[in-house]
């Protein structure tokens, strides 16, 4: 196996000896070869395998020559989008342009396409008529099936149809993309690679599938949304490697697009060996001049322990993606790249993360799972932790210690997010304290999204009581140790199900626990999330009952402004919003009070609520008061 960065032009081709590669493959991001970058571990994988490949970053999508750089390769080309889809990674959530692309060279904007995998896709086939065409990445793996584009506002077909692409391997694609890799060096047709799991493929009869379900078609869906919602539903309960069942998607009568069951998930062995590759794990050195890239900088000196997530948030795509089985890597293999960080001239002693999209999920949640896979329509966490759900941080704690103690390694830090109802169904604190004594930089970073029950319900997340005892026990233990690190939340407006009444609650929830946040977010639609579909369809696909979904723009800004009451470009929103939702009661000078009333209506908002004022407003002087009152508001700001 050759070390050193892929080719990226033909030059280095020739410098390797190679004559023709197996594989190019086309990605929207820069080249990082780091396997916190699918391209980096897919490229990987396949050379560990004895194929070729060279990588195509960023070309140009407006001449038809930069696809052509390699010339065409044996076996096929490897398109992805990058490391998250393209139209989330060009524009906020109102639609606005992103001013910076952190996946990009200097982080600038416009070096990829919008819906990069279906452009790129089209810019092959100009070119090679037949070479076979393989979409994989995030891009590519949500959108394997019809699904609602937030961007066009429209329900889009199979990604694999609008690219003129062959296969999509979708999820985390290391053991469908080396069995696609082994049927094409076989000589077997690309057409006739309907086997391997998780994959994706079109036919004009299937016929020939057993263990099928056959989804509503294309035009189906189109006409009617609750039909979308059910082939949603019934893709969602088909996630599992162990129990999903092929799914059959028809376009007219001659055409389908058929999602083979996923790929079974890989061993604590297997995660070994693909994570001991001799990556470079860094950018490739030609992006030196412009400033790097921007995404290499958190991932430098962070470690994933371990894929998938049985958590179950409905806006998160990863039940499509990852899946909700836990696989994680030995100990050993992630001390051994932990040794590798004190080499790197630039660590300062500081290991950014050790976790996944879960932090404290280093195993499957129940036995049951090990064999027989994950409940098709039951969660491990919501509503509430199942009976069966092994609830046990010992694993990750041995494997912190272990980390703490090698020399140089001044701090180990969770940055990946821990999920709090599991850590509190832990009978034992052990994890809990290590966490607040060790782990932590100042503040850690919870995700409760909202604190109306109504809301967390459409989330899928614990009710608020849940968090409520997080926050009092992460106090406690922050008491014991003689710590003062803060606990920050990351909240959402505008999900499904929020109405204004649950984002005043929200906002009073704020105020009750001195939080100002900074920031806030958006519900945003991403493609494959139950989400997004309650949000097309109006329905929540579980359940088949209506949803309340805020579109307005107007109303979705007066909820992001109760996030951010105390912001005084936001009054006249959260005035406007209070006053809709029937809570002028939240206007005025009480301790519970978000706004106060505009000027030259205090006497009246005065004698509207005298029982309610404090006892210093029954004094004469009270348009001295009220300026003092202004002034403290405005330095609290």
């Amino acid at each position: 196996m050759n070390n050193g960065f892929l080719p990226i032009s033909r030059e280095e081709m020739r410098e390797r000896k190679i004559e023709q590669l197996d594989f190019v493959y086309v990605i929207g991001d820069a080249y990082v070869d780091h396997p916190s970058f699918g391209h980096g571990i897919i490229s990987r994988v396949l050379e560990a395998n004895g194929y070729t490949v060279g990588i195509l970053s960023q070309p140009d999508w407006k001449k038809e020559e930069s696809i052509q750089i390699f010339g065409e390769p044996k076996l096929g080309f490897l398109v992805s989008s990058g490391n998250m889809d393209s139209m989330v990674n060009h524009y906020f959530v109102s639609k606005k342009k992103r001013p910076k692309d952190a996946y990009t060279p200097g982080g600038h904007v416009g070096k990829r396409p919008d819906y990069a995998v279906v452009v790129y896709g089209n810019l092959i086939r100009k070119t090679y008529k037949k070479t076979p065409i393989i979409l994989g990445g995030i891009e590519a793996s949500l959108r394997r099936m019809a699904h609602y584009d937030y961007w066009s506002n429209q329900l889009k077909r199979s990604i694999l149809l609008d690219s003129g692409a062959d296969l999509i391997s979708y999820g985390m694609g290391e053991r469908s993309m080396i069995e696609i890799a082994h049927a094409l060096k076989e000589g077997i047709p690309v057409e006739e690679i309907t086997f391997v799991k998780g994959t994706v493929f079109k036919c004009k009869n299937p016929s020939f599938l057993s263990n099928s379900i056959i989804l509503p078609s294309y035009e189906e869906m189109k006409k009617d949304k609750r039909k979308y919602a059910n082939s949603f539903s019934l893709q969602y309960e088909n996630t599992d490697p162990y129990s999903g069942k092929n799914l059959i998607e028809p376009y007219g009568k001659s055409l389908f697009v058929v999602q083979n069951s996923p790929s079974l998930p890989l061993s604590t062995k297997e995660m070994d060996i693909i994570y001991s590759y001799p990556y470079e794990r860094k950018a490739h050195p030609s992006y030196e001049k412009e400033g790097g890239v921007p995404a290499t900088e958190e991932i430098k000196f962070s470690i994933t322990s371990s894929r998938g997530c049985f958590g179950g948030c409905n806006f998160c795509a990863l039940t499509f993606h990852q899946g909700r089985i836990i696989q994680s890597r030995s100990h050993a293999s992630i001390i051994e790249e932990a040794k590798g960080f004190v080499q790197d001239g630039d660590f300062k002693g500081y290991i950014h993360d050790v976790g996944g999209p879960t932090a404290n999920f280093r195993k499957p949640s129940c036995e049951k799972q090990k064999t027989m896979g994950v409940c098709p329509k039951k969660q491990c966490l919501f509503p509430s932790p199942c009976e069966h759900l092994t609830v046990d941080h010992e694993d990750y704690l041995q494997l912190l210690r272990k980390l703490r103690k090698i020399p140089q390694v001044k701090k180990v830090f969770i940055r990946s997010g821990i999920r709090y109802d599991y850590l509190l169904a832990d009978k034992k604190e052990d994890f809990f304290k290590e966490l607040v004594k060790y782990h932590i930089s100042g503040q850690l970073k919870v995700a409760p999204e909202h604190v109306a029950d109504t809301v967390l319900d459409k989330m899928g997340k614990p009710k608020r009581k849940i968090y409520e005892q997080f926050y009092e026990k992460y106090k406690k233990w922050n008491e014991q140790l003689g710590m003062k690190q803060f606990l920050v939340p990351y909240l959402m407006s505008s999900h499904p199900g929020s109405t204004l009444k649950e984002a005043v609650e929200l906002g009073e929830f704020l105020r009750d626990m001195h939080v100002r946040p900074e920031q806030v977010q958006d519900f945003y639609p991403t493609p494959s999330t139950v989400s997004t579909v309650m949000y097309y369809t109006g329905v929540d696909p579980r359940t088949m009952e209506e949803v309340y979904t805020p579109k307005n723009p107007h109303e979705k800004a007066m909820q992001r402004a109760l996030l951010q009451y105390t912001n005084p470009k936001n009054a006249k929103l959260v005035r406007e919003a209070l006053i809709q939702a029937g809570r002028e009661d939240l206007i005025g000078y009480g301790r519970r009070c978000l706004l106060s009333p505009l000027r030259g209506e205090e006497k009246r908002w005065i004698e509207k609520r005298k029982e309610e004022l404090p006892s210093h407003f029954k004094k004469k002087k009270k348009k001295k008061t009220i300026r003092n009152i202004h002034k403290k508001r405005r330095n609290e700001t």
